[in-house]
């Protein structure tokens, strides 16, 4: 082996280091956890090997609960988000005065702590001994009746949790997607103008194919966010989210280990690997499509 490729592997040490000891470790003990069965914590042992595991999760209640919820989250909140910011994106684009102060007000939200915006959407939805809540207030000033959004049937705490992830995840796309607006050649415009292009064509035509690849980007890190969703759930219902029928995938794996029915690190690790698989399942599927349709 030459000197400079000694030397190279030596600056990558520390990184590939730091690597195998808090990722490939961590998963290849996740691994072995699933197949233990009847594995005890406190006494390290376990009875036998086997997809027990993987049974007893994929037939409990709250694990499908999970992941009914999240993917409800998926479906809902990465196509809305993406649709809505790269409106905002195209509005903010078109804007010259205050420009920058619109594209900060827009990214407040992504640099403030979650559970502080949880409180105030909590304040906005949730029916206390002394009011309704401010989008109840709303409701009935049209006619309609008051809805308990956090404590209250099913389709309305998933429509907070929806409304609320989406404005989170919402300023980090504004900012990459007006990012990438700017970076379009303008000369494309020109042409189009010149040719007296009708704008959704020069939208469809010019503008979505040249940020394509950046819009995959968001769609991808938008999927994967939304199926390791859990702090969002939190911030609105609690800890106990299984008692209000709002827990995650995330959330059953923490629960099987640190919650009320914690110190199962075995039914965890299962669940964490069906998180895992049903992620690189649908990272394939639009790496697959985007060979068709992301322009690089």
């Amino acid at each position: 082996m030459k000197k400079s490729n000694i030397k190279a592997w030596l600056y990558l040490l520390p990184a590939l280091v730091f690597l195998g000891v808090f990722m490939v470790y961590p998963l290849f003990d996740v691994v072995v956890y699933s197949f233990e069965e009847g594995y005890n914590s406190a006494s390290q042992s376990f009875f036998g090997t086997g997809l027990y595991n993987f049974s007893y999760v994929l037939h409990d209640p709250y694990f499908l609960q999970a992941v009914k919820n999240t993917f409800i989250l998926v479906i809902i909140t990465v196509p809305v988000s993406t649709g809505l910011s790269l409106l905002i994106s195209l509005a903010l684009s078109s804007i010259q005065k205050l420009k920058d102060l619109f594209q900060t007000l827009y990214f407040l939200p992504y640099v403030t702590n979650t559970l502080a915006v949880g409180l105030v959407f909590m304040i906005l939805f949730k029916k206390t001994a002394y009011s309704d809540g401010l989008i109840n207030l709303l409701i009935n000033i049209f006619g309609g009746q008051s809805v308990d959004f956090i404590e209250g049937p099913y389709w309305a705490k998933m429509l907070v949790l929806c409304i609320y992830t989406i404005w989170i995840v919402m300023p980090f796309k504004i900012l990459i997607l007006t990012s990438s607006l700017a970076s379009v050649n303008q000369d494309y415009y020109k042409v189009a103008k010149v040719d007296a292009t009708p704008k959704w064509r020069v939208f469809t035509k010019i503008t979505l194919p040249m940020i394509s690849p950046m819009l995959f980007y968001l769609i991808i890190t938008g999927f994967i966010g939304a199926f390791k969703a859990y702090s969002d759930a939190v911030a609105l219902f609690g800890v106990n989210l299984n008692a209000q029928g709002m827990n995650t995938i995330v959330g059953y794996v923490l629960d099987m280990l640190y919650g009320n029915s914690g110190g199962y690190p075995s039914y965890a690790s299962a669940a964490a690997l069906i998180l895992f698989a049903i992620v690189l399942t649908v990272t394939v599927i639009n790496l697959l499509v985007s060979k068709k349709k992301v322009y690089y």
